[in-house]
């Protein structure tokens, strides 16, 4: 949403290829966030367009650009499948946003000569995918149903129609848009379609559960405007470009399990040592977010977390706790005081002494995301907890950078 800053990266990296995939892209959430949504999902695209343009005309040499447009902009569809001609009729301020952005990516590739694709990207998932998003939600729920961790999932419509992929393979057809001469856009998909309960049946059943005796319908999670089917055709990717899917629906599912299940795992064994605050701190999270459906930035889930773990409220506090002295002993970050608790969805984080950078993450990701100058500045050390409680890896005394490996 900075546009001056967008500018200033374009000027110092001088990129041959921009691949624009930053979004506020959770699409229940753009309903509860219209605004933040539209500022950073529609016009931060114009921003970074403008950032390009100018770059371009100074530089006197092309950069190539790519949209991530969205299935999401046909909404209530008027034709299946939904092909580039496809008229759109977006559902949500997601939706909105990301045909703003999509059509302002047109404009200049019309009105400017800029070399900007647009891919119209079917839902594409992974192991990665964030625990908010349906499909992870799923696997991460049912793996640690099946280890005892859990013992409900709570699910919005599961007749909703999906045409779900890999996003390995989608990302090769980002890449292959901008190896082409002329600029295009693309819809990229798999030409068929899954229902959110099929999704649960394989997810369930690969566990050798039936997922009826687990999944409960709670309305909370039903959007206001609903978009019952996407089904995508590829055809002119096909042609086109060249591409093709590799990996099949009950591929991926079988692959986001088995990632997930190895999580839990991990997540039980520590749990089962029963040595350290820090576990019960994030299994007390998990219970309030996964049993019982809240949100982690929901009223009283933190406080009410803290205290079933047996910790002060304000982490300042369970500093002085014998448990999490031992933690932070054990994972040789003694001498390390929390001075505050802070949260930032997904990431919970313990600033270090003084203001400075944070020392400590917990949460459902794997690397630490710092915000503003402090990024990557990890002054004291850094506890990184991916998705389970675990202590992953400690570096201390240089600059760390995120990594998604």
């Amino acid at each position: 949403a900075d546009g001056n800053g967008l500018a200033r990266l374009i000027r110092e990296i001088r990129p041959t290829e921009v691949y624009n995939l930053a979004a506020q892209s959770h699409v229940r959430v753009s309903f509860d966030q219209p605004a933040y949504t539209a500022d950073v999902t529609a016009v931060g695209t114009l921003r970074l367009l403008e950032a390009i343009r100018d770059f371009q005309d100074a530089a006197g040499y092309q950069i190539r650009f790519y949209q991530a447009s969205s299935s999401e902009m046909y909404g209530k569809v008027v034709e299946t499948p939904q092909t580039e001609t496809t008229p759109f009729y977006p559902r949500s301020p997601y939706g909105v946003a990301k045909l703003y952005a999509h059509w302002i990516t047109v404009n200049y590739r019309e009105s400017y000569g800029l070399h900007g694709s647009c891919g119209i990207l079917f839902n594409h998932e992974s192991p990665r995918r964030g625990e908010t998003f349906v499909t992870r939600k799923i696997t991460r729920a049912a793996t640690r149903i099946k280890l005892g961790l859990q013992k409900k999932l709570y699910l919005g419509n599961l007749d909703a129609l999906r045409d779900w992929g890999f996003a390995g393979d989608y990302v090769e057809a980002m890449w292959m848009m901008l190896q082409q001469d002329e600029p295009d856009d693309y819809v990229i998909s798999t030409d068929e379609t899954h229902s959110v309960r099929e999704f649960c049946e394989l997810t369930f059943g690969r566990l050798d559960l039936d997922y009826r005796d687990f999944v409960e319908v709670d309305p909370r999670y039903f959007r206001p405007a609903e978009v019952d089917l996407l089904l995508g055709s590829s055809r002119k990717a096909r042609e086109k470009l060249g591409w093709r899917p590799r990996v099949s629906f009950a591929e991926l599912v079988a692959m986001m399990v088995d990632s997930d299940l190895a999580l839990a795992r991990k997540e039980q064994v520590l749990l089962a040592a029963g040595h350290d605050a820090v576990g019960r701190l994030y299994t007390e999270l998990g219970t309030r977010i996964h049993n019982q459906g809240r949100g982690i930035g929901d009223a009283g889930v933190i406080p009410e977390a803290l205290a079933a773990a047996g910790l002060s409220a304000d982490l300042a506090g369970a500093a002085d706790s014998t448990e999490f002295d031992e933690a932070l002993k054990a994972s040789h970050l003694e001498g390390m005081t929390p001075v505050g608790f802070d949260v930032g969805t997904p990431i919970i984080h313990v600033p270090g002494a003084d203001g400075g950078a944070p020392i400590a993450f917990f949460g459902p990701v794997i690397t630490p995301i710092p915000r503003g100058e402090a990024a990557g500045r990890l002054w004291d050390g850094v506890l990184l907890c991916g998705g389970t409680p675990g202590f992953y890896e400690l570096k201390r005394g240089r600059d760390v950078r995120p990594s998604f490996e």
